[in-house]
């Protein structure tokens, strides 16, 4: 489906990637990459959300449990090293919808595909994998996200995306400040969820 024309969309990443750079790294364990395809290179991957909030839920706060009280996360592990970066489409994406009305064509669950834990990436990748390269025109996936809804989030694959399709709204903001607290909107969601951020 065409998606995304006009649309604001949020990006965490590592610093040492800057705000359109798509992630090349075989190293990453994420629900839909690494993609490595049948002949061997990576498919190189750019998450993205519709949110601030979105973004930073599907990479700072992505493993945060769902249980009452205190709960902690290191700044070090979780957000040093990290940036946000804020892009405009220019132009529709080409994107595989992962909505229950698409995944009951395809044979599988949104609690299978979108909402099953880490120990079950393996096989989301490979579902992520067939569908880049059963349709050739899809230039990603969207989904609404698990973990900040009703925001939707994107995987998009660099093969796919040769158009121009977004430019960077300003530059790349880093997550920690100089003297080592976290920027106010990742204090603001730690507070809402009742997470205290550890050096």
């Amino acid at each position: 489906m065409p998606w995304g024309s006009g649309k604001t969309l949020y990006r965490v990443h590592p610093r040492i990637y800057d705000s359109l750079q798509f992630n090349p790294s075989k190293l990453a364990s994420a629900r839909f990459s690494p993609l490595i395809s049948a002949a061997g290179p990576v498919i190189p991957t750019l998450y993205a959300g519709t949110s601030l909030d979105c973004a930073l839920m599907e990479t700072v706060f992505h493993d945060v449990p769902f249980v009452a009280g205190p709960k902690m996360i290191s700044k070090a592990t979780h957000v040093a090293s990290r940036v946000h970066s804020q892009l405009s489409l220019i132009r529709d994406l080409q994107m595989i919808e992962l909505s229950p009305v698409s995944l009951r064509k395809l044979g599988i669950s949104r609690k299978e595909l979108i909402e099953c834990d880490g120990s079950e990436y393996p096989d989301t990748r490979a579902w992520a994998l067939a569908l880049h390269d059963q349709f050739p025109a899809a230039e990603g996936l969207l989904w609404t996200s698990r973990q900040a809804d009703p925001a939707e989030a994107i995987v998009l694959f660099e093969d796919r995306c040769k158009t121009p399709s977004m430019i960077a709204v300003g530059s790349t903001t880093d997550l920690l400040l100089s003297d080592g607290s976290a920027i106010p909107p990742v204090l603001d969601l730690a507070m809402r969820m009742d997470v205290l951020l550890t050096p």
